[in-house]
Protein backbone atom coordinates (compact mmCIF):
# COMPACT_ATOMS: atom_id res chain seq x y z
CA UNK A 1 0.00 0.00 0.00
CA UNK A 2 2.60 2.37 1.03
CA UNK A 3 5.02 2.15 -2.46
CA UNK A 4 1.37 2.58 -4.58
CA UNK A 5 0.83 5.82 -2.16
CA UNK A 6 4.32 6.68 -3.43
CA UNK A 7 3.98 5.74 -7.30
CA UNK A 8 0.46 7.84 -6.89
CA UNK A 9 2.48 11.16 -5.28
CA UNK A 10 4.82 10.56 -8.01
CA UNK A 11 3.08 10.89 -10.85
CA UNK A 12 1.01 13.09 -10.01
CA UNK A 13 3.60 15.40 -9.69
CA UNK A 14 5.29 14.33 -13.08
CA UNK A 15 2.06 15.12 -14.86
CA UNK A 16 1.88 18.45 -12.90
CA UNK A 17 5.43 19.09 -14.25
CA UNK A 18 3.83 20.03 -17.78
CA UNK A 19 1.95 22.69 -18.84
CA UNK A 20 1.00 21.05 -21.42
CA UNK A 21 -0.11 18.19 -19.78
CA UNK A 22 -2.34 20.85 -17.40
CA UNK A 23 -3.86 22.29 -20.07
CA UNK A 24 -5.03 19.39 -21.76
CA UNK A 25 -6.52 18.53 -18.65
CA UNK A 26 -8.18 21.46 -16.68
CA UNK A 27 -8.73 23.79 -19.41
CA UNK A 28 -9.97 21.27 -22.21
CA UNK A 29 -13.45 21.09 -20.34
CA UNK A 30 -14.16 25.05 -20.35
CA UNK A 31 -13.33 25.27 -23.75
CA UNK A 32 -16.12 22.46 -24.59
CA UNK A 33 -18.40 24.80 -22.24
CA UNK A 34 -17.35 27.61 -24.18
CA UNK A 35 -17.90 25.98 -27.42
CA UNK A 36 -21.10 24.62 -26.82
CA UNK A 37 -22.32 27.85 -25.48
CA UNK A 38 -21.48 29.47 -28.97
CA UNK A 39 -23.14 26.75 -30.74
CA UNK A 40 -26.56 27.12 -28.78
CA UNK A 41 -26.87 30.36 -27.11
CA UNK A 42 -29.46 32.52 -29.45
CA UNK A 43 -30.10 35.91 -29.58
CA UNK A 44 -32.80 35.25 -26.70
CA UNK A 45 -36.07 36.38 -27.01
CA UNK A 46 -36.53 38.44 -30.53
CA UNK A 47 -39.43 40.81 -30.99
CA UNK A 48 -41.31 41.50 -34.56
CA UNK A 49 -41.24 44.80 -35.86
CA UNK A 50 -44.28 45.52 -37.89
CA UNK A 51 -45.69 48.62 -39.32
CA UNK A 52 -49.35 49.12 -39.26
CA UNK A 53 -50.95 51.50 -41.98
CA UNK A 54 -54.49 52.29 -40.88
CA UNK A 55 -56.48 53.68 -43.59
CA UNK A 56 -59.90 53.24 -42.18
CA UNK A 57 -59.70 55.98 -39.93
CA UNK A 58 -61.46 55.63 -36.11
CA UNK A 59 -63.74 52.91 -37.03
CA UNK A 60 -64.19 50.55 -34.38
CA UNK A 61 -63.74 47.00 -35.94
CA UNK A 62 -60.14 49.06 -37.59
CA UNK A 63 -58.91 50.24 -34.21
CA UNK A 64 -59.50 46.54 -32.88
CA UNK A 65 -57.60 45.10 -35.19
CA UNK A 66 -54.57 47.29 -34.29
CA UNK A 67 -55.10 46.35 -30.41
CA UNK A 68 -55.43 42.55 -31.64
CA UNK A 69 -51.56 43.63 -33.13
CA UNK A 70 -50.19 45.12 -29.99
CA UNK A 71 -51.37 42.52 -27.94
CA UNK A 72 -49.57 39.63 -29.83
CA UNK A 73 -46.82 38.39 -28.18
CA UNK A 74 -43.06 39.54 -29.11
CA UNK A 75 -44.73 42.04 -31.41
CA UNK A 76 -43.06 45.57 -31.72
CA UNK A 77 -45.73 47.82 -34.19
CA UNK A 78 -45.58 51.53 -35.38
CA UNK A 79 -47.75 53.47 -36.86
CA UNK A 80 -46.26 54.21 -40.48
CA UNK A 81 -47.62 55.79 -43.97
CA UNK A 82 -47.95 53.22 -47.19
CA UNK A 83 -45.47 54.47 -48.95
CA UNK A 84 -42.98 54.86 -45.84
CA UNK A 85 -43.91 51.35 -44.77
CA UNK A 86 -42.94 49.73 -48.14
CA UNK A 87 -39.39 51.15 -48.08
CA UNK A 88 -38.71 49.89 -44.03
CA UNK A 89 -39.74 46.63 -44.79
CA UNK A 90 -37.24 47.08 -47.97
CA UNK A 91 -34.58 48.43 -46.07
CA UNK A 92 -35.07 45.61 -43.15
CA UNK A 93 -36.03 48.46 -40.56
CA UNK A 94 -39.33 46.48 -40.34
CA UNK A 95 -40.57 42.80 -40.91
CA UNK A 96 -43.36 43.20 -41.86
CA UNK A 97 -46.06 45.75 -42.47
CA UNK A 98 -50.15 45.72 -42.33
CA UNK A 99 -52.40 47.88 -44.13
CA UNK A 100 -56.14 48.12 -43.15
CA UNK A 101 -57.20 50.29 -46.35
CA UNK A 102 -60.11 52.25 -46.47
CA UNK A 103 -63.68 50.50 -46.47
CA UNK A 104 -61.73 47.87 -43.81
CA UNK A 105 -64.15 47.87 -41.28
CA UNK A 106 -67.64 48.19 -43.47
CA UNK A 107 -66.36 45.22 -45.27
CA UNK A 108 -65.91 43.23 -42.72
CA UNK A 109 -70.09 43.92 -41.52
CA UNK A 110 -71.01 42.66 -44.72
CA UNK A 111 -69.17 39.64 -44.46
CA UNK A 112 -66.70 39.47 -47.05
CA UNK A 113 -65.64 36.10 -47.56
CA UNK A 114 -61.98 36.95 -47.99
CA UNK A 115 -59.86 39.31 -45.22
CA UNK A 116 -59.02 42.57 -46.79
CA UNK A 117 -55.78 43.20 -45.43
CA UNK A 118 -52.95 43.36 -47.24
CA UNK A 119 -49.30 42.66 -45.24
CA UNK A 120 -46.09 43.17 -46.82
CA UNK A 121 -42.82 41.13 -46.46
CA UNK A 122 -40.35 40.25 -47.86
CA UNK A 123 -40.48 36.54 -49.76
CA UNK A 124 -40.22 33.66 -46.75
CA UNK A 125 -40.47 36.38 -44.15
CA UNK A 126 -40.60 33.82 -40.66
CA UNK A 127 -42.12 37.18 -39.43
CA UNK A 128 -45.14 37.49 -41.77
CA UNK A 129 -46.12 33.76 -41.47
CA UNK A 130 -46.11 34.93 -37.50
CA UNK A 131 -48.17 37.58 -38.02
CA UNK A 132 -50.60 35.65 -40.32
CA UNK A 133 -51.14 32.90 -38.30
CA UNK A 134 -52.82 35.31 -36.07
CA UNK A 135 -54.65 37.59 -38.36
CA UNK A 136 -56.50 34.71 -39.88
CA UNK A 137 -57.80 33.08 -36.87
CA UNK A 138 -59.04 36.70 -35.68
CA UNK A 139 -60.03 37.68 -39.05
CA UNK A 140 -61.94 34.67 -39.68
CA UNK A 141 -64.39 35.46 -36.58
CA UNK A 142 -64.83 38.78 -37.65
CA UNK A 143 -65.89 37.44 -40.90
CA UNK A 144 -68.05 35.05 -39.58
CA UNK A 145 -69.69 37.11 -37.46
CA UNK A 146 -70.61 39.51 -40.54
CA UNK A 147 -71.96 36.48 -42.13
CA UNK A 148 -74.28 35.53 -39.39
CA UNK A 149 -75.57 39.22 -38.92
CA UNK A 150 -76.22 39.54 -43.05
CA UNK A 151 -78.49 36.30 -42.71
CA UNK A 152 -79.74 37.01 -39.24
CA UNK A 153 -82.18 39.62 -37.52
CA UNK A 154 -79.61 41.08 -35.65
CA UNK A 155 -76.69 43.91 -36.62
CA UNK A 156 -73.25 43.21 -36.84
CA UNK A 157 -72.87 45.92 -34.28
CA UNK A 158 -74.98 44.22 -32.25
CA UNK A 159 -73.23 40.78 -32.25
CA UNK A 160 -69.52 42.16 -32.35
CA UNK A 161 -70.45 44.00 -28.88
CA UNK A 162 -71.78 40.37 -27.76
CA UNK A 163 -68.78 38.36 -29.18
CA UNK A 164 -66.43 41.00 -27.25
CA UNK A 165 -67.89 40.93 -23.99
CA UNK A 166 -67.91 37.02 -24.06
CA UNK A 167 -66.24 35.46 -21.72
CA UNK A 168 -64.25 32.17 -22.75
CA UNK A 169 -63.11 29.45 -20.31
CA UNK A 170 -59.58 29.94 -21.31
CA UNK A 171 -56.60 29.69 -18.68
CA UNK A 172 -53.14 30.36 -19.80
CA UNK A 173 -49.95 29.42 -18.35
CA UNK A 174 -46.57 31.28 -19.36
CA UNK A 175 -44.10 28.64 -19.20
CA UNK A 176 -40.64 28.75 -19.68
CA UNK A 177 -38.19 26.94 -23.00
CA UNK A 178 -35.26 25.03 -21.57
CA UNK A 179 -34.48 23.25 -24.47
CA UNK A 180 -31.71 25.81 -25.52
CA UNK A 181 -30.59 24.98 -21.95
CA UNK A 182 -30.49 21.42 -22.05
CA UNK A 183 -29.04 21.37 -25.93
CA UNK A 184 -26.24 23.58 -24.51
CA UNK A 185 -25.78 20.83 -21.04
CA UNK A 186 -26.36 17.94 -23.18
CA UNK A 187 -23.24 18.93 -25.75
CA UNK A 188 -20.88 20.74 -23.01
CA UNK A 189 -21.25 16.83 -21.58
CA UNK A 190 -20.91 15.41 -25.16
CA UNK A 191 -17.63 17.55 -25.28
CA UNK A 192 -16.48 16.53 -22.13
CA UNK A 193 -16.75 12.96 -22.84
CA UNK A 194 -14.10 13.22 -25.42
CA UNK A 195 -12.04 15.01 -23.42
CA UNK A 196 -12.21 12.65 -20.50
CA UNK A 197 -11.42 9.73 -23.06
CA UNK A 198 -8.62 11.49 -24.31
CA UNK A 199 -6.95 12.55 -20.70
CA UNK A 200 -7.74 8.67 -20.15
CA UNK A 201 -5.36 7.10 -22.78
CA UNK A 202 -3.06 10.06 -22.33
CA UNK A 203 -2.10 9.45 -18.36
CA UNK A 204 -2.26 5.83 -19.29
CA UNK A 205 0.10 6.33 -22.60
CA UNK A 206 2.58 7.48 -19.63
CA UNK A 207 3.25 4.02 -18.68
CA UNK A 208 4.69 3.57 -22.50
CA UNK A 209 6.83 6.74 -22.41
CA UNK A 210 8.37 5.77 -19.21
CA UNK A 211 9.14 2.24 -20.21
CA UNK A 212 10.87 3.68 -23.68
CA UNK A 213 12.93 5.90 -21.35
CA UNK A 214 13.93 3.31 -19.15
CA UNK A 215 12.33 4.53 -16.24
CA UNK A 216 9.79 1.68 -16.14
CA UNK A 217 12.13 -0.70 -15.54
CA UNK A 218 14.13 1.11 -13.08
CA UNK A 219 11.13 1.58 -10.93
CA UNK A 220 10.83 -2.53 -11.17
CA UNK A 221 14.24 -2.35 -9.86
CA UNK A 222 12.75 -1.14 -6.85
CA UNK A 223 10.46 -2.93 -4.42
CA UNK A 224 7.83 -1.65 -6.32
CA UNK A 225 5.52 -4.22 -8.06
CA UNK A 226 4.34 -4.42 -11.49
CA UNK A 227 0.80 -4.77 -10.22
CA UNK A 228 1.17 -1.48 -7.23
CA UNK A 229 2.63 0.86 -10.57
CA UNK A 230 -0.28 -0.22 -12.72
CA UNK A 231 -3.17 0.33 -9.88
CA UNK A 232 -1.10 4.04 -9.34
CA UNK A 233 -1.43 4.78 -12.87
CA UNK A 234 -5.44 4.19 -12.52
CA UNK A 235 -5.53 6.15 -9.43
CA UNK A 236 -4.27 9.09 -11.26
CA UNK A 237 -6.61 8.55 -13.31
CA UNK A 238 -9.39 8.73 -11.93
CA UNK A 239 -8.55 11.21 -10.16
CA UNK A 240 -7.69 14.07 -12.78
CA UNK A 241 -11.17 12.78 -14.50
CA UNK A 242 -12.91 13.93 -10.78
CA UNK A 243 -11.70 17.23 -11.09
CA UNK A 244 -12.34 17.15 -15.16
CA UNK A 245 -15.93 16.47 -14.21
CA UNK A 246 -15.91 19.20 -10.92
CA UNK A 247 -14.38 21.91 -13.65
CA UNK A 248 -16.95 20.98 -15.73
CA UNK A 249 -20.16 21.86 -13.20
CA UNK A 250 -18.78 24.59 -11.69
CA UNK A 251 -17.85 26.35 -14.95
CA UNK A 252 -20.74 25.31 -16.44
CA UNK A 253 -23.62 26.36 -13.50
CA UNK A 254 -21.71 29.12 -11.92
CA UNK A 255 -20.03 30.46 -14.84
CA UNK A 256 -22.23 30.12 -17.88
CA UNK A 257 -25.22 29.80 -16.19
CA UNK A 258 -26.21 26.29 -17.76
CA UNK A 259 -28.23 24.24 -15.78
CA UNK A 260 -27.48 20.21 -16.68
CA UNK A 261 -31.94 19.33 -16.14
CA UNK A 262 -31.42 16.90 -13.68
CA UNK A 263 -29.60 16.56 -9.88
CA UNK A 264 -26.10 17.40 -9.69
CA UNK A 265 -25.60 14.15 -7.71
CA UNK A 266 -27.23 11.69 -10.22
CA UNK A 267 -25.03 13.64 -13.27
CA UNK A 268 -22.12 12.76 -10.86
CA UNK A 269 -23.02 9.40 -10.61
CA UNK A 270 -23.37 8.28 -14.45
CA UNK A 271 -19.84 10.06 -15.50
CA UNK A 272 -17.86 8.29 -12.57
CA UNK A 273 -19.48 5.19 -13.95
CA UNK A 274 -17.97 6.24 -17.72
CA UNK A 275 -14.78 7.53 -15.96
CA UNK A 276 -13.91 3.95 -15.10
CA UNK A 277 -15.08 2.83 -19.01
CA UNK A 278 -12.60 5.35 -19.61
CA UNK A 279 -9.51 4.65 -18.15
CA UNK A 280 -10.74 0.97 -18.85
CA UNK A 281 -10.25 1.28 -22.95
CA UNK A 282 -7.62 3.44 -21.92
CA UNK A 283 -5.86 0.50 -20.59
CA UNK A 284 -6.68 -1.62 -23.43
CA UNK A 285 -5.46 0.52 -25.85
CA UNK A 286 -2.14 0.94 -23.77
CA UNK A 287 -1.90 -2.62 -23.83
CA UNK A 288 -1.94 -3.51 -27.70
CA UNK A 289 0.22 -0.25 -28.36
CA UNK A 290 3.58 -1.05 -28.83
CA UNK A 291 5.11 2.44 -28.47
CA UNK A 292 3.79 5.77 -27.99
CA UNK A 293 3.13 6.62 -31.61
CA UNK A 294 0.88 3.39 -32.06
CA UNK A 295 -1.23 4.27 -28.59
CA UNK A 296 -1.71 8.16 -30.08
CA UNK A 297 -2.87 6.69 -33.24
CA UNK A 298 -5.12 4.62 -31.62
CA UNK A 299 -6.61 6.47 -29.16
CA UNK A 300 -7.05 9.05 -32.59
CA UNK A 301 -9.13 6.25 -34.64
CA UNK A 302 -11.02 4.84 -32.06
CA UNK A 303 -12.07 8.37 -29.71
CA UNK A 304 -13.37 10.30 -32.48
CA UNK A 305 -14.83 8.10 -34.67
CA UNK A 306 -16.87 6.35 -31.70
CA UNK A 307 -17.80 9.88 -29.87
CA UNK A 308 -18.42 10.87 -33.53
CA UNK A 309 -20.93 7.89 -33.77
CA UNK A 310 -22.65 8.17 -30.62
CA UNK A 311 -23.97 12.12 -30.71
CA UNK A 312 -21.29 13.84 -28.56
CA UNK A 313 -20.12 16.06 -31.14
CA UNK A 314 -23.95 16.92 -32.39
CA UNK A 315 -27.37 15.27 -31.98
CA UNK A 316 -28.14 11.65 -32.70
CA UNK A 317 -31.69 12.43 -33.99
CA UNK A 318 -29.22 14.29 -37.10
CA UNK A 319 -27.71 10.63 -38.16
CA UNK A 320 -29.04 8.15 -40.46
CA UNK A 321 -30.61 4.99 -38.67
CA UNK A 322 -28.05 2.55 -39.88
CA UNK A 323 -25.59 4.43 -37.47
CA UNK A 324 -27.97 5.00 -34.82
CA UNK A 325 -28.28 0.59 -34.53
CA UNK A 326 -24.31 1.54 -34.75
CA UNK A 327 -23.87 3.75 -31.63
CA UNK A 328 -26.00 1.64 -29.20
CA UNK A 329 -22.78 -0.54 -29.22
CA UNK A 330 -20.59 2.08 -27.74
CA UNK A 331 -20.23 3.34 -23.97
CA UNK A 332 -20.73 6.87 -25.25
CA UNK A 333 -24.19 6.48 -26.31
CA UNK A 334 -25.41 4.85 -23.21
CA UNK A 335 -24.03 7.39 -20.80
CA UNK A 336 -25.99 10.39 -23.08
CA UNK A 337 -28.58 8.69 -23.42
CA UNK A 338 -29.19 8.06 -19.47
CA UNK A 339 -28.69 11.57 -18.78
CA UNK A 340 -31.23 12.51 -21.81
CA UNK A 341 -33.81 10.29 -19.33
CA UNK A 342 -32.61 11.65 -16.48
CA UNK A 343 -33.57 15.39 -17.78
CA UNK A 344 -37.17 14.09 -18.81
CA UNK A 345 -37.55 13.09 -15.52
CA UNK A 346 -36.82 9.00 -14.96
CA UNK A 347 -35.47 8.07 -11.53
CA UNK A 348 -32.23 6.69 -11.81
CA UNK A 349 -33.70 3.39 -10.23
CA UNK A 350 -35.69 2.94 -13.25
CA UNK A 351 -32.11 2.96 -15.54
CA UNK A 352 -30.83 -0.18 -14.51
CA UNK A 353 -30.26 -1.55 -17.73
CA UNK A 354 -28.47 1.69 -18.91
CA UNK A 355 -25.80 1.73 -15.69
CA UNK A 356 -25.72 -2.25 -16.11
CA UNK A 357 -24.80 -1.87 -19.69
CA UNK A 358 -21.68 0.59 -18.70
CA UNK A 359 -20.52 -1.38 -15.99
CA UNK A 360 -20.62 -4.28 -18.57
CA UNK A 361 -18.52 -2.02 -20.89
CA UNK A 362 -16.23 -0.81 -17.99
CA UNK A 363 -15.81 -4.85 -17.02
CA UNK A 364 -15.23 -6.16 -20.58
CA UNK A 365 -12.30 -3.80 -21.29
CA UNK A 366 -11.12 -3.97 -17.71
CA UNK A 367 -10.73 -7.69 -17.98
CA UNK A 368 -9.21 -7.21 -22.18
CA UNK A 369 -6.23 -5.01 -20.69
CA UNK A 370 -5.97 -7.77 -17.49
CA UNK A 371 -5.64 -10.52 -20.49
CA UNK A 372 -3.74 -8.44 -23.12
CA UNK A 373 -1.13 -7.42 -20.20
CA UNK A 374 -0.99 -10.98 -18.80
CA UNK A 375 -0.17 -12.47 -22.15
CA UNK A 376 2.02 -9.62 -23.03
CA UNK A 377 5.33 -12.00 -24.60
CA UNK A 378 7.62 -8.74 -24.06
CA UNK A 379 10.44 -8.55 -21.54
CA UNK A 380 9.18 -7.23 -18.71
CA UNK A 381 5.91 -6.27 -18.77
CA UNK A 382 3.25 -4.66 -16.64
CA UNK A 383 1.71 -6.80 -14.77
Amino acid sequence: MRDTIWLIRRTALTMLRSYKSLLLYLLTPVLGIGLAFLIYSGPGDVSVRIGVVNQDGEQVVASDVVHFLDGISQVEWSDVQEEEARELVLAGELDAAVILPSGFSAGVKTGKAESPIELIALEGSAAASYIRSYLDSYMGNLTTIGMMAQSGGDSFDTVYVKYKAAEFGLLSEEVTDTSAQRDMANRAIGYLIIFMMFSAVHLSAFMIKEKENRTYFRVLASPVSAKAYVTSNVAVNMLVLLVQMAIMLVVMIVGFGIEPGLPIWQLVVVLLMFAWVAVALSLVIVAFANNSMSASAMQNSLIITSCLLAGCMFPIDAMPQAMRVIADFLPQRWLLDTISKLQQGAALADLSMNLLTLLAFAAMFSLLAIYKFGHNKHARTYV
